[in-house]
């Protein structure tokens, strides 16, 4: 076990405090995390159940729900049907009526079938009952592509879902960030789309073995530097590592920021780094209209213009729908590449 001083957050409904402690840390997986987090707000809360597509008998589509069966039952942690409408709604019902269900979509691509329930009910229920309903429920599942599994499975929902107020987006696939932010979902009495990666189940990370929360609004800066800022979340936060990593052998400090939260957006993490570096780069696996880095050049150009020295460059996917062949992929997802030469065209344009 390695011993790490962790910036810990405990949490008791919308009181959120930090506290700094020494404490134990290990490596696990992305969907050990995922199970940890949800099966200790499980045991400290009776009315909280998982959901889904072959989250019990076959122990999850991706193995995130690994022996919880076992040790809840067969009622809190639920079978449905191939039914995403359905079950989605039965989970508005229970969350409008005490319970806080964990709903979970084997892909976010089948969820636009459940996007009524997401949306018009769930997103809507505290304003159309003029504040006597809350919807606590955390809808999660895979977002983003996965390989060659062409146009029908491979979009990304983050900005999709931003767009809609009443709902928060959280997406991040660090296990620490993960197992922290999903703990804090469960306990909001809104309702939180969490986007996790198909892709990325197996990425290690190192979690601590305490209990601890990370509050949903707040960024992190994963990479200090000073000559330009990438932006980034979710599975592209490693291709924004990966391409500081190389811009460091050739002399290039990149402050690498992973936004956690999309909605709501810690735009203040993002405008310091950049009144600090100057340049932005904000990479985005998503389209690039309408999307989240949109979102951020715009707010960043409005609010901290005087401090940028280049233009604000965007790394997205290509504008169309994802292809099946290998050779289309690589070429239609940001990589390590453009974003190095996205950075160096900030810096020496």
């Amino acid at each position: 076990m390695n011993l790490k001083l962790t910036n810990i957050s405990y949490a008791s409904k919308m009181n959120l405090s930090l506290c700094t402690k020494l404490v134990k840390m290990r490596k696990i997986a992305l969907r050990d995390a995922l199970r940890e987090g949800m099966s200790e707000e499980m045991r400290h809360d009776a009315s909280v159940f998982l959901m889904g597509e072959e989250v019990a008998e076959y122990n999850g589509a991706y193995k995130v729900s690994k022996g919880m069966l076992q040790e809840f039952g067969a009622k809190r942690v639920i079978d449905t049907p191939i039914a995403e409408l359905g079950f989605a709604g039965i989970g508005v019902g229970a969350a409008m009526n005490g319970l806080r269900p964990i709903v979970e979509f084997m892909t976010w691509n089948f969820a636009v079938l459940a996007f009524d329930q997401i949306v018009n009910n769930a997103a809507k229920t505290l304003t159309q009952s003029a504040g006597e309903f809350n919807c606590p429920i955390l809808f999660r599942g895979p977002t983003g592509a996965a390989g060659q599994l062409a146009q029908q499975h491979s979009q990304t929902f983050e900005s999709w879902l931003a767009n809609c107020p009443g709902l928060k987006v959280i997406s991040t696939v660090d296990p620490y960030d993960a197992k922290g932010l999903i703990k804090s979902a469960i306990r909001d009495n809104d309702p939180v789309c969490m986007m996790e990666s198909e892709s990325m189940y197996g990425h290690l990370g190192e979690v601590p073995e305490e209990e601890y929360l990370i509050p949903i609004g707040l960024a992190d800066i994963k990479r200090t530097g000073t000559d330009v800022t990438i932006v980034s979340f979710n599975k592209m936060m490693e291709v924004a590592k990966s391409a500081a990593v190389e811009l460091e052998k050739e002399g290039i400090s990149a402050e690498v920021v992973d936004l956690r939260s999309i909605r709501p957006l810690d735009y203040r993490t993002i405008i310091n780094s950049v009144k600090k570096t100057n340049r932005l780069v904000i990479v985005d696996e998503s389209w690039p209209f309408a999307g989240v880095s949109a979102e951020i050049a715009f707010k960043v150009q409005k609010d901290a213009f005087d401090y940028l020295d280049a233009p604000i460059i965007r790394v997205n996917s290509a504008d169309t729908s994802l292809g099946y062949s290998s050779v289309f992929v690589e070429e239609y997802l940001p990589n390590p590449r453009k974003v190095i030469a996205a950075c160096k065209q900030v810096l020496y344009r």
